[in-house]
């Protein structure tokens, strides 16, 4: 059973990737992962008819997690993924500061079934 502390900051996504994770070698040795996934919500319109939002989440790994998601996940790839919200900010090229907020990684299930070698 989880205690509240173990349930503040948690993020739980069902999706698609929509490209390969993006891999980086650190300099320390570690490897890093960004992906984008793509999640969908349907519902009835006041018209009546169904439509489909999907909503794009940034995606971090770090370590191992990043390993694991180099290994197995591919344009496409249906997954679970659990982690929490990180925000941050920067100043681009122009001195404009941005916001960003991803989800970085703790855990990945990928749901795509393997199709039989013959």
């Amino acid at each position: 059973m989880m205690n509240a502390s173990m349930m503040k900051n948690r993020v739980q996504l069902i999706g698609h990737l929509g490209q390969a994770p993006e891999i980086k070698n650190l300099d320390n040795g570690n490897k890093m992962a960004r992906m984008s996934i793509a999640t969908n919500e349907t519902y009835k319109n006041a018209q009546g008819e169904y439509v489909t939002e999907t909503q794009w989440h940034n995606v971090i790994a770090w370590g191992k997690v990043a390993e694991v998601a180099e290994k197995i996940l591919q344009k496409g790839s249906e997954v679970v993924v659990e982690g929490k919200l990180i925000h941050r900010n920067y100043a681009d090229k122009d001195g404009v500061k941005k916001y960003v907020t991803e989800v970085q990684l703790h855990n990945i299930l990928l749901m795509d079934k393997k199709e039989a070698s013959h």
